[in-house]
């Protein structure tokens, strides 16, 4: 059977570069890439060796997105979970959803384009 692991997500957002910020800062990734998307528009890849996020926009990106449409969110785990939220509320998000439950600790935001994100610590 064959063994596989997330490569990498896609995900349109207004601006790039405040969104690749903000996950540089939250989860301590670099910067693989950035240039002309071939559909157009332009693409920021933030991320690691092996796995990333793609952070797309083009002139039909809005923003606005609708919870569960089709995403409902999108989930990163931390080495401190405290540390990640004074990140986020640094850029002006606001965390919500606290909680305490197996596997870890965690909580929500949404981004400037209404995209919810999970940050989970399991230490």
């Amino acid at each position: 059977m064959p063994i596989g692991r997330l490569e990498h997500t896609n995900i349109s957002v207004t601006d790039p570069d405040r969104s690749a910020a903000l996950l540089i800062d939250l989860l301590g990734w670099e910067e693989r890439w950035r240039g002309e998307s071939k559909m157009g528009g332009r693409s920021i890849h933030v991320g690691e060796k092996h796995d990333y996020i793609a952070l797309y926009t083009g002139d039909h990106v809005t923003g606005d997105f609708a919870k569960g449409n089709p995403l409902n969110h999108v989930a990163f785990t931390v080495d401190d979970l405290d540390a990640a939220e004074k990140v986020v509320t640094f850029y002006g998000l606001k965390p919500f959803g606290h909680d305490d439950y197996e596997p870890g600790r965690r909580f929500y935001f949404f981004d400037w384009d209404g995209i919810e994100f999970e940050v989970v610590s399991y230490e």
